[in-house]
């Protein structure tokens, strides 16, 4: 019964790793894909900060490669609403090597933008 469990746990993961990889475009471009970029990103930012990235809000590209915009939970606090976030823009190469990377906002996750009413 409990290796039923354990593979029920995995099997989710492995849906997603499908899904992330089949989301690589056909036509050869392997790491100059957007979705490589930011997954890129992402993990550049885990690894700075040591915290998970909620998701990528963001991404261009310009000569020299991508940048992406990653929200970061950077401190839990009750209720969530309070839930301290930050935005991180981060720059990539074309091959995804991390170019540079700054936070550019930190805010409460039940703070609306001065554009949002």
């Amino acid at each position: 019964m409990a290796e039923d469990a354990g593979a029920d746990d995995r099997q989710p993961r492995r849906r997603a790793q499908r899904r992330t990889e089949s989301s690589e475009p056909p036509d050869g471009r392997g790491s100059g894909s957007a979705a490589v970029a930011a997954r890129r990103a992402a993990q550049h930012v885990a690894d700075f900060t040591g915290r998970s990235p909620e998701c990528v809000i963001s991404i261009d590209r310009d000569d020299r490669g991508w940048k992406v915009g990653v929200e970061v939970l950077e401190t839990r606090r009750i209720p969530d609403t309070q839930d301290v976030l930050a935005i991180y823009e981060v720059k990539v190469g074309g091959n995804g090597d991390l170019l540079s990377y700054r936070r550019i906002r930190r805010y409460a996750r039940g703070q609306l933008d001065g554009r949002c009413r």
